[in-house]
C-alpha cells in the first residue's frame, strides 16, 4: 500500500461507525498509504449532527458530495488501479507489539508471541553461544541480537544465565517495596504502565465507554489494578469526560487507577512522566524487560518511557485488560484475573461488557449539546492563556535567555540568490544503521537524562533535572533538539558494533573520526568535532529510513548536525521528502544493493559525484559514490538519487524548503 491511496468501498462500509472510520484513517501511516478515505454517506450526516453541526451545514455536505461524485452508492461500480478485499468475519481481537504498529498479534496468541520476542530483550546465554550473524544485513537499528534458526523456540532451549527459567520463559523476580508500604514482585514483561491516550481512537465512544463499562464490571467483580502499573486516561476531547459523568461510570475508571491527566499528547508521545523510583531502580538494577500497553497508534522503542523496553498497542478495554492482569506473560482465555468475593476466579469473558449494553450506554450519555458546549469557546482558552503577556510588532522577539525558544540558524549566511550546490567530498560515516529506523530514534520526543548532551546544555544553562521536561516540548529550542538527534536509548550504530566486547552500544553514540583510532563518543559532540574540521557527513542505513511519525526533528536534526546526505535501501515517503526540504540528500543503494552487499563498514570515506548537475536544471537519475577504506582501496556505485519532483529539486537546490521560501516571498 505504500504510496497509494486506499478507498474503502462496498456494502460493508455502510456498517462501519463513522469513529471507527476516523480510527482506521487515522492509521494510514502505519499501514502505509498516503491516505485512507471513506465516502460520505448518511452514517457521515448523523455524524455531523450529533457533533453540533448546523442543519444548513449538514445540508452543504451532502449536496457538495453529490455532486462531487464522492457520496457512497454502493450500487456504483468504481474503478480502482488496484482490489483488495477484506473479509469482515475474519477480523479477530488484535494487539501490536512490542516495537512496531506492524507487528500485530492475535490476542489468543498473545502470551506465546511475548515469550518469543522476550528472548530479543533478555541476555541468556544459549547452548550453542550462537547469535544471528546477519546484525549488519537485516537487523533494524535498535534490535538487540536474536538467536539463530537453530533455537528458534524458546521452549526448545536450555535455561542459562540471567535466572532462572519459569514456566518457559526467563525470569529474573526482584522484590520492591515502595515509598508508600506497597510490597511486590516484578519479573520480566511486567505491564508498568496502561494508558489510554489521546491519539487515535479515545473520540471513540464505543471503544472508550467498552472501556469504562470494563472497569465498572471489574469493580464490581473486587478486581484491582497491579501496584506496579502506573495507569492513566488522557482522552482526545472533553466531551469523553462529559459522557463519561452522565453514564456514571467515572469513579470505576479511577478506582482502578484510571484518572483522566490532561486532555492531547500524553503518554503516547512519551509523556508518562517517571515511574515511582523505586520501580525504576529495580527495574535499572536488574535490567528487567518490563512493558507498557496503550491505545495509542506508535510503539517504536524509546518512545514511551526510558525504562520500558516493550511496548504494545490495544483498545482502550484492553488496556485496562493488562492493568488488570499486571504482565504480558498472561492468557485472557485460560488466566484468571483475580478471583470475586466468593472466590470464584474471574475470566476476562465474565466482565467484558456486551455491545449491546455499550450502544445503549451511548444513546443515553451522549448529545449535541455536549459538543456545543465542549468546542463553542475552544479557540478563547482559559483564564490563564488569556493572561498571558502578548508582545506587540511585527516580528518575533527572541529571547537569548529562553531555553524553550530560541532563534533557530536557517537563516543565517543566506543570500538573496542560492549559492551553487556542489558535490560531497571527504564525508565520513556518522551513523551505519540497520532496517526499519523510525522518525523516534532519530528524533525521540520523550524524557532524557542528566548526563545526555541534552541535559549537559540544560544543566549548563540553569535548569534543574526535574524541570528537563521532554524533548518534545522543547522542540523550539534548536540546542536541545540536535543533541537529541539520533539519541533514542534503543538506537544501534553499527559502527560501534565491535564495542562492548562485541555485544555494540546502545543509545546515541557514534565513533569520533576526528580523534585517534576513532574513539566512542555522543553523535553530538563527534558532529561537532566533523563541523569544527570542515568534514561532512553521510549516515547509512537499511530499508523503511525515517518511517513512523512524520517527525520534522527527524529532518532539521539531521541537517544541523550537518549531514549531506543520507545513503538507504528505501525511504518512508514523508522522512524523504523532509530530508529534501532541509537540503539533504536522500541516495538510495542500487536495486537489491546494500551496505553489507558492497561491502560497507562505516570506516570508509565518501564522496558524491553527480550533484552539480542540478545547477543546470536537471535532475539526474544516480549519483555516483565512492567509498575509500582506510588502506586506500576504492568501491564505487551508482546511487539514485531520490529527488522525486521538479519542486523537491528547487528546494534543495535553494538548500531547503525554508530558504525556498523565504526567497519567494523576498522576491515578491
Amino acid at each position: 500500500m505504500v504510496g497509494k491511496f486506499v478507498e474503502f468501498y462496498g456494502e460493508g462500509v455502510a456498517a462501519v461507525p463513522l469513529a471507527n472510520r476516523a480510527t482506521i484513517g487515522n492509521m494510514s501511516p502505519e499501514f502505509g498509504s498516503t491516505a485512507a478515505m471513506f465516502p460520505i454517506d448518511d452514517v457521515t450526516l448523523e455524524y455531523l449532527r450529533l457533533t453540533g453541526r448546523s442543519e444548513q451545514n449538514v445540508a452543504l455536505v451532502e449536496a457538495y458530495a453529490k455532486e462531487q461524485g464522492l457520496w457512497h452508492d454502493p450500487s456504483h461500480e468504481i474503478k480502482f488501479s488496484e482490489y483488495l478485499e477484506l473479509d469482515l468475519s475474519t477480523v479477530v481481537p488484535s494487539i501490536s507489539g512490542p516495537k512496531r504498529p506492524q507487528d500485530r498479534i492475535i490476542l489468543t496468541e498473545s502470551k506465546a508471541q511475548f515469550r518469543e520476542d522476550l528472548r530479543n530483550y533478555v541476555k541468556e546465554d544459549l547452548a550453542d553461544g550462537s547469535l544471528d550473524e546477519a546484525i549488519d544485513e537485516s537487523f533494524p537499528a535498535s534490535d538487540s541480537p536474536s538467536f539463530t534458526a537453530t533455537a528458534t523456540h524458546l521452549s526448545d532451549v536450555a535455561p542459562h544465565g540471567h535466572g532462572p527459567k519459569s514456566n518457559g520463559r526467563p525470569s529474573n523476580k526482584v522484590s520492591v517495596t515502595t515509598a508508600d508500604g506497597r510490597e511486590f514482585e516484578l519479573d520480566h514483561g511486567a505491564v508498568s504502565i496502561a494508558s489510554i491516550t489521546s491519539c487515535t481512537n479515545t473520540s471513540n465512544p464505543s471503544v472508550m465507554l467498552a472501556a469504562a463499562l470494563l472497569a465498572r464490571n471489574a469493580v464490581d467483580k473486587g478486581l484491582t489494578s497491579k501496584p506496579w502499573v502506573k495507569t492513566s486516561v488522557a482522552p482526545g476531547s472533553k466531551v469523553v469526560t462529559d459522557y463519561y459523568e452522565k453514564s456514571g461510570l467515572t469513579p470505576y475508571l479511577e478506582k482502578l487507577g484510571f484518572y483522566i491527566v490532561g486532555y492531547g499528547c500524553a503518554t503516547c508521545i512519551g509523556n508518562s512522566g517517571p515511574l515511582d523510583a523505586e520501580i525504576s531502580e529495580a527495574i535499572q538494577a536488574n535490567d528487567l524487560s518490563v512493558s507498557a500497553v496503550l491505545s495509542g497508534n506508535r510503539n517504536f522503542e524509546g518512545r514511551i518511557n526510558p525504562d520500558v523496553k516493550m511496548n504494545y498497542l490495544a483498545s482502550p478495554p484492553l488496556v485496562i485488560a493488562y492493568a488488570l492482569a499486571g504482565t504480558m506473560d498472561f492468557d485472557f482465555d485460560a488466566d484468571p484475573l483475580g478471583q470475586d468475593q466468593d472466590g470464584n476466579d474471574v475470566f476476562l469473558k465474565d466482565i467484558w461488557p456486551n455491545p449491546v449494553e455499550v450502544q445503549k450506554v451511548i444513546d443515553s450519555s451522549i448529545d449535541k449539546e455536549m459538543f456545543a458546549r465542549g468546542y463553542e469557546g475552544v479557540f478563547d482558552g482559559d483564564d490563564r492563556w488569556k493572561a498571558l503577556d502578548t508582545p506587540a510588532g511585527d516580528t518575533f522577539a527572541w529571547d537569548a535567555k529562553s531555553t524553550y525558544v530560541r532563534k533557530p540558524p536557517y537563516f543565517e549566511g543566506m543570500k538573496a540568490q542560492p549559492e551553487p550546490v556542489t558535490d560531497i567530498a571527504g564525508a565520513r560515516v556518522l551513523l551505519k544503521l540497520g532496517d526499519s529506523v523510525t522518525t523516534d530514534h532519530i528524533s525521540p520526543a520523550g524524557s532524557f537524562k542528566s548526563d545526555t548532551p541534552a541535559g549537559q546544555y540544560l544543566l549548563a544553562n540553569g535548569v534543574e533535572r526535574k524541570d528537563f521536561n521532554s524533548y518534545g516540548s522543547r522542540r523550539g529550542n534548536h540546542e536541545v533538539m540536535i543533541r537529541g538527534t539520533f539519541a533514542n536509548i534503543r538506537i544501534k550504530n553499527q559502527l560501534l558494533a565491535d564495542f562492548n566486547d562485541g555485544a555494540g552500544v546502545e543509545g546515541g553514540f557514534t565513533r569520533d573520526f576526528t580523534q585517534a583510532d576513532g574513539p566512542q563518543a555522543y553523535v553530538y559532540d563527534a558532529a561537532q568535532n566533523y563541523q569544527a574540521a570542515g568534514t561532512p557527513l553521510v549516515v547509512l542505513a537499511g530499508k523503511e529510513y525515517g518511517s513512523g511519525s512524520s517527525r520534522d526533528w527527524a529532518a532539521k536534526g539531521t541537517a544541523l548536525l550537518g549531514v549531506k546526505a543520507v545513503i538507504a535501501e528505501s525511504y518512508e515517503r514523508i522522512h524523504r521528502s523532509n530530508l529534501i526540504g532541509m537540503g539533504v540528500l536522500p541516495l538510495q543503494y542500487p536495486a537489491g544493493e546494500s551496505a553489507a552487499s558492497l561491502g560497507l563498514v562505516g570506516t570508509e570515506t565518501f564522496s558524491v559525484e553527480g550533484v552539480t548537475e542540478l545547477n543546470n536544471g536537471t535532475t539526474p537519475r544516480t549519483l555516483k559514490v565512492t567509498a575509500t577504506a582506510e588502506d586506500g582501496s576504492t568501491k564505487s556505485f551508482d546511487a539514485v538519487l531520490r529527488i522525486d519532483t521538479p519542486g523537491e529539486a528547487d528546494y534543495y537546490r535553494n538548500g531547503g524548503i525554508l530558504q525556498y521560501v523565504l526567497r519567494q516571498i523576498s522576491a515578491h
